[in-house]
């Protein structure tokens, strides 16, 4: 090959290179797969704002959503294309950083909020798919989402440069190759595209996880966010997954209900927005990996067949109503979940031996009583049936006590609920709160 041919074959290559990965980036198949991922990650979830009655419905993925922090409220922001309010500017390169680093165009730190120590994890050819999605599969909207304004000296982002350093790991995902592939996948989307972590594992003080894969003794052990107690996914008895199968653990996952259990809190708009769209082989692999975990934590007991147990069932059948928050339980609550704590399947949720009820924090059960709750409204899954709100019906005394006695019926066996702690989740969540 002589000068001039090798010179021409070198222009048409680096041509071919250059123009490659943009043809790429808009291919149909590739588009599917980022909306598919985007779905996992539940994106809209965060990205979008809470609708509000009498209003238009907010547009997907254009930010405005509150997030409750330690620190104060954190805005999401908006990531659709749009090139003066959104991600429409960003090279895959800028994508890549913001994802996995937590760091904007022009060095702008995120805060933890935005779950990037997971998403470092994700897999180049997935983040490739996701750019793909949000810059060809997502309509712009050019809409300014509200600005973060925490006080000082939470507000100084350059901090943020030590925290990452500190706290926030930056290896991709690696699969064990002792494990079969079903459970990798489920690790990899646990750990990663899920960021169950970012709800489910207790955070230090400086708001860090206490870990981001099963190797640390903390990890999904339950944590705090947002006044919500997210349950232990380890494999705990009484308030984990020990008694829960896989395949119900699936089914928890696609429809909101699964072994007498419904979804509640910021989990119904994770299963509305994310895991139900979530195909089979998915699911099950997610299932798979939770099972694997060996029990780590703490929380209450369940012993369905023990004296109390029993004496507890026939009490309420009976009328026999003698412990506090019996008789209140058997007036305002047996109605849907029954005098023996079973619930009703696929409407309302058992108690008895449930882990929500059993967790270390009974902060869920307060706010749920406070505030009433609904499953999630799925594609496939039952007719949602709502849970009232007793805030204005029952006193902080009178919630402590009908909490503390489910917490001890039916053979489960968890800490007493106090007035106290009724009182605080009151005042945290009262609409003079924000929450």
């Amino acid at each position: 090959m002589d000068i001039s041919r090798r010179a021409s074959f070198c222009i048409f290559a680096a041509l071919w290179m250059a123009n490659a990965w943009p043809q790429e980036t808009n291919s149909p198949d590739l588009v599917t797969r980022g909306a598919y991922l985007a779905k996992a990650a539940d994106c809209a979830g965060c990205h979008t704002a809470p609708p509000v009655p009498g209003k238009p419905r907010p547009q997907p993925f254009a930010g405005g959503l509150p997030m409750g922090s330690p620190f104060g409220t954190i805005w999401s922001s908006n990531i659709t294309p749009d090139s003066q309010h959104g991600i429409g500017r960003y090279s895959y390169e800028d994508f890549a950083r913001v994802l996995r680093e937590g760091v904007a165009p022009g060095g702008r730190h995120l805060y933890p909020a935005m779950p990037y120590p997971s998403f470092s994890k994700v897999s180049d050819d997935d983040m490739r798919a996701l750019y793909a999605y949000f810059m060809h599969g997502v309509e712009p909207v050019a809409q300014a989402a509200p600005e973060t304004k925490l006080p000082f000296p939470f507000n100084q982002r350059w901090v943020l440069t030590f925290w990452n350093l500190a706290f926030a790991p930056k290896e991709h995902f690696e699969a064990d190759p002792k494990r079969e592939a079903q459970w990798n996948r489920g690790a990899y989307l646990v750990q990663s595209l899920g960021h169950c972590g970012a709800c489910h594992t207790p955070r230090g003080p400086a708001y860090n996880e206490r870990g981001y894969t099963q190797s640390s003794g903390a990890y999904l052990t339950g944590g705090t966010n947002d006044h919500w107690y997210a349950p232990n996914l380890t494999g705990i008895a009484g308030a984990g997954l020990d008694r829960i199968s896989a395949d119900d653990i699936a089914a928890f996952l696609k429809h909101g209900h699964g072994a007498g259990l419904a979804t509640f809190g910021s989990m119904v708009q994770v299963v509305e927005d994310s895991t139900q769209y979530l195909d089979a082989a998915d699911l099950n692999a997610i299932a798979s990996y939770l099972k694997s975990l060996p029990p780590g934590g703490s929380g209450g007991a369940y012993a369905p067949h023990s004296t109390a147990a029993q004496q507890t069932v026939a009490a309420l059948r009976t009328g026999d109503n003698q412990r506090p928050g019996a008789g209140l339980f058997q007036s305002a609550c047996a109605r849907c979940h029954k005098s023996d704590g079973v619930g009703e399947g696929l409407k309302y949720p058992r108690l008895a031996g449930n882990p929500a009820v059993l967790s270390e924090q009974p902060d869920s059960l307060i706010r749920l009583v406070l505030q009433g709750g609904r499953p999630p409204s799925t594609q496939e899954g039952p007719e949602p049936k709502k849970m009232p709100a007793f805030a204005d019906k029952l006193t902080d005394t009178e919630i402590a006590r009908v909490l503390t006695f489910v917490r001890s019926a039916w053979g489960n066996n968890a800490t007493p609920v106090t007035t106290r702690d009724v009182r605080r989740m009151r005042a945290a969540v009262s609409p003079d709160s924000g929450n």
